[in-house]
C-alpha cells in the first residue's frame, strides 16, 4: 500500500510542487498582509519598477524606458527591460475591471513576485528528481522556501528583477542536468536568452553554464546534439529578445544590458557552438582544443569589436564610485558585514558544497551521473566564491546549494528513520532539515543578543522604518506638485507614492544626476542654490538620520543637509508646514 502512494506520490510531482507553493504562497502573503496593504514596496528597486509599469499602462511607449520623474523635464535612463513588466501589468489590467485600479494594483503586487518562485520550485524540483533521487523532489522545493535570501527575492511587493533572474539560473541548471540532450540544450539556451533579456546580473553563471555544455560534448561526442540546439536556442533566443523587449537606449552599443555589445556576443557564442557540434571531431582531446579555440575566438571578438566593455560593465566615473557605488552595501563582500549576515549568508552555500562534495565523490566511477553533478557543482562554487566580492551573489548562491543539500538529507534521512524511537526517528529528521536547509544556524545566530546600539543607530533605524511610509509621505504629497531635491534612495519612494519629481535614484546609469544630489547635500549652501536654480527645482525635503545621510555628516560636517538639520537655513528656504510627529523636514524654494 505505502508503496503504491509513494509512486503516485512521485509520479504527480509537479501537482504536489504546485499545491506547495499555493501553501507557501498563501503563507507570505498572511505574513506580509500588513505591508501589502500599506502599499510598502520598501526596495528602490520596487518602487521605480511599479513607477515604470504605471508609466506603461498610462500610455507610455513600450520601447521607452526613461522614466520621467527622474531628472525631470529630460528622464532617468533606465537599463531595465519590459519583460518584467509584464506579468505586474497583466495582472493589473486581469483585475481592474472587477475591483478597480487600486486595489487591482495591490493584487498584482502581491501575486506577481511569487510567480517566479514557482517556477524556481518546479525547476528546483526537476533538478532534484533528477541529481538525486525521484523520490526526493519535495526536497527541491523545501529548502528552496527555507533559502532566506533567495526567497527574500520571491516575496510579496518584491517586484524587482532579480526574482524572475534566480527562477530562469533555476531553469538553466534544470536544462543542463536533463538526460534528454536536445530537449536540455533547448531549455538551458532559452533560459540563459530569457535572463540576458531582462538584464547582465547572473551573465557570469550563464557563461559558466554555456561552458558546462561544451565540456559535456568535449568529453562525449554524443553530446553534440545538446550543443546544437543550445547554440540555435541561445543565438535565436536573444535576438527575439532584443528585438521585442531592447529600448530606444539599449539599441546602442552600451555595455549594462542586452543591446548591440552582448546581442552580438550572444550570436557568435550560439554559431559557434553549433559550429562545434557538426564539426565531427572523433579524439575528446580534438574537440578540447576547438572548444577551447572558439573560446579564444570569442573573447577576441568581444575585446576588438567592443573595448569599451573590458571592466566593470556599470562605467562608473571615479567620482560616482567614489560618491556612491563603493557605499551600496550589497555591491560589499560577505566579509565586510556582521557576522550574523556571515551566518546567514553562508550556512545553505556550505551545505551545498558538502553535499557536492560527498556526490562527486560517491559518482565518481559513473560518468552518467557524476557529469551532471560536475555541471551543478560548478556554478554553486562560483556563487559561493563570488560572495567574497560581492554580498548580492547570496540568493543566486543559496538556490544553487539546493541540490547538494538536498543530497546530504536524502542520504542521512534513512540512517535517522532507521531508529527504532520514534521521537528519536522525528528530532532526528527535523534536526537534519533544520542544520542543511540553513535555518537551524540562522536561528542560532539570531538568538545572540547584538551588542546594545548606539543612540546614533537607533536613530538610523527609525528613520530608515518611518520615512518610506505612506501616513509620513502623506504630508509632503499635499503639497502642490513640483521637482524635489532630495535623498537619492528617497527618489524612487517619492515619484511612485507622490505626484512631485524627483532629480535622481540610486542607477548607475543616471551618474551626473546621483553626483549633483551628493554635490548639493555635501557642498556648501551656496553650491547647492546653483544646483536648484539649474535644475529648476521647488522643494528641498531631507529625512534625517537615514542610512544615506550618515554618509552626508561624515565626510561633509558642514556642509548643506547638516547645517539643514542644525536650523541654518538659507534665506532662500521657506519652510513647509509638516505634522510635528513628521519625520521629514521640507521646504520651498524662493522664486
Amino acid at each position: 500500500m505505502w508503496g503504491n502512494r509513494i509512486e503516485n506520490f512521485t509520479r504527480h510531482w509537479r501537482w504536489w510542487v504546485f499545491l506547495f507553493w499555493i501553501v507557501s504562497a498563501a503563507g507570505l502573503v498572511m505574513i506580509r498582509w500588513n505591508a501589502i496593504h500599506w502599499f510598502t514596496l520598501s526596495d528602490t528597486d520596487d518602487n521605480l519598477r511599479m513607477a515604470q509599469v504605471r508609466a506603461l499602462l498610462d500610455g507610455q511607449d513600450w520601447f521607452d524606458l526613461r522614466q520621467y520623474k527622474l531628472n525631470p523635464p529630460f528622464g532617468a535612463d533606465i537599463h531595465w527591460s519590459r519583460l518584467v513588466d509584464l506579468p505586474i501589468a497583466g495582472l493589473k489590467l486581469l483585475f481592474m475591471p472587477i475591483f478597480g485600479g487600486k486595489t487591482a494594483e495591490t493584487i498584482a503586487v502581491a501575486v506577481a513576485p511569487m510567480l517566479p518562485m514557482l517556477a524556481a520550485m518546479l525547476a528546483m524540483a526537476g533538478v532534484v528528481r533528477r541529481l538525486v533521487d525521484p523520490k526526493a523532489f519535495i526536497l527541491g522545493a523545501v529548502l528552496l522556501l527555507c533559502a532566506q535570501s533567495a526567497r527574500g527575492m520571491w516575496i510579496p511587493l518584491r517586484l524587482d528583477h532579480h526574482g524572475w533572474q534566480l527562477a530562469l539560473l533555476s531553469i538553466v541548471l534544470l536544462g543542463l542536468v536533463d538526460r534528454k540532450a536536445a530537449r536540455g540544450g533547448a531549455i538551458a539556451g532559452i533560459a540563459t536568452a530569457a535572463s540576458l533579456t531582462i538584464g547582465l546580473e547572473m551573465l557570469l553563471y550563464l557563461a559558466l553554464a554555456g561552458a558546462m555544455t561544451g565540456l559535456m560534448w568535449v568529453r562525449n561526442e554524443a553530446q553534440a546534439r545538446r550543443l546544437a540546439v543550445y547554440g540555435a536556442s541561445l543565438a535565436g533566443g536573444s535576438a527575439i529578445g532584443f528585438l521585442l523587449f531592447a529600448s530606444y537606449a539599449n539599441r546602442v552599443p552600451v555595455c549594462d544590458a542586452l543591446s548591440p555589445v552582448w546581442l552580438s556576443v550572444m550570436v557568435a557564442a550560439g554559431a559557434l557552438a553549433f559550429l562545434l557540434s557538426v564539426s565531427r571531431l572523433r579524439s575528446g582531446w580534438t574537440r578540447l582544443i576547438a572548444a577551447g579555440g572558439a573560446g579564444l575566438l570569442l573573447a577576441v571578438f568581444y575585446v576588438y569589436f567592443w573595448p569599451d566593455c573590458v571592466g566593470r560593465l556599470e562605467r562608473a566615473t571615479p567620482e560616482l564610485q567614489e560618491l556612491w557605488l563603493s557605499r551600496v552595501r550589497e555591491a560589499m563582500p560577505l566579509y565586510a558585514h556582521g557576522w550574523k549576515t556571515i551566518v546567514a549568508g553562508l550556512s545553505l552555500p556550505l551545505a551545498g558544497l558538502a553535499g557536492y562534495a560527498t556526490m562527486l565523490w560517491r559518482c565518481r566511477r559513473d560518468e552518467t551521473r557524476l557529469i551532471p553533478w560536475v555541471a551543478a557543482a560548478a556554478l554553486a562554487l562560483l556563487a559561493a566564491c563570488l560572495l567574497l566580492w560581492q554580498t548580492r551573489a547570496g540568493p543566486a548562491a543559496q538556490l544553487l546549494a539546493v541540490p547538494g543539500a538536498a543530497a546530504l538529507i536524502w542520504l542521512l534521512l534513512p540512517w535517522i528513520l532507521s531508529r527504532t524511537n520514534p521521537v528519536v526517528r522525528v528530532l532526528g529528521a527535523t534536526v537534519l532539515l533544520l542544520i542543511f536547509s540553513g535555518i537551524g544556524p540562522q536561528y542560532v545566530a539570531s538568538r545572540i543578543p547584538d551588542a546594545k546600539p548606539g543612540a546614533r543607530s537607533g536613530q538610523v533605524a527609525e528613520a530608515n522604518g518611518k520615512c518610506p511610509t505612506l501616513a509620513s509621505l502623506r504630508p509632503v504629497a499635499l503639497q502642490p506638485a513640483g521637482i524635489v531635491l532630495t535623498h537619492v534612495d528617497l527618489g524612487p519612494r517619492l515619484i511612485t507614492v507622490t505626484h512631485h519629481k524627483a532629480i535622481a535614484g540610486p542607477y548607475h546609469r543616471n551618474g551626473d544626476d546621483i553626483i549633483a544630489v551628493m554635490r548639493a547635500f555635501r557642498g556648501s549652501a551656496e553650491n547647492a542654490r546653483q544646483t536648484i536654480k539649474r535644475r529648476h527645482i521647488d522643494y528641498v525635503l531631507i529625512c534625517p538620520n537615514l542610512s544615506e545621510t550618515t554618509v552626508y555628516r561624515s565626510q561633509a560636517p558642514n556642509g548643506f543637509y547638516v547645517q539643514l538639520v542644525r536650523g541654518q537655513v538659507p534665506t532662500w528656504l521657506d519652510p513647509v508646514e509638516l505634522p510635528k510627529n513628521s519625520p521629514y523636514r521640507m521646504w520651498r524654494v524662493k522664486r
